[in-house]
């Protein structure tokens, strides 16, 4: 198994790891995304994601569930190289795929200290705040990088290729 692939952990495998890593003392970032086609909006905003705790946890959405989100022609990138992709950074230090609507459950399962969300969210539309602040954890908003989204980005490209 690669350094990437070892990242990538499976739910039990997750709950786990964060598990021992706060039983460390050390506070958990979760934050989750489509991730398709990385930018420098996704680089900015996983750093700051990161800087908020002693690691970060990145549920990742599936293949079948960037479909349903964002279009049949969705996602560009297949869910395993964008975990591994992801799994490269050196601020992320787990991936999980997750394949329903929200990461609610995810974030259940996982009970970070801390939920981030892009600031094109508030803490009352951010799926699993409500459970993160009950369970005595922290939920923010990160400033997004303007011009920068992958739909922008697929649109450039079309343009350019007509």
């Amino acid at each position: 198994m690669s350094q990437t692939e070892s990242k990538i952990l499976r739910l039990d495998e997750a709950v786990n790891q964060v598990a021992d890593w706060q039983r460390a003392g050390q506070k958990v970032v979760f934050t989750n995304g489509c991730f398709d086609i990385v930018h420098l909006g996704h680089i900015d905003y996983l750093e700051k994601a990161r800087a908020l705790g002693d690691r970060l946890v990145l549920g990742l959405n599936t293949d079948a569930s960037v479909s349903r989100l964002k279009g049949p022609l969705r996602p560009v990138v297949n869910e395993y190289a964008r975990g591994r992709l992801m799994a490269a950074l050196s601020f992320i230090d787990a991936v999980i795929l997750f394949d329903e609507p929200t990461p609610s459950e995810l974030i259940e399962a996982l009970k970070p200290d801390i939920l981030v969300k892009g600031d094109d969210y508030t803490v009352e539309t951010i799926a699993g705040a409500d459970f993160v602040l009950s369970n005595g954890g922290e939920v923010k908003t990160i400033a997004l990088v303007k011009g920068y989204s992958t739909t922008a980005l697929i649109e450039k490209i079309k343009q350019g290729y007509q």
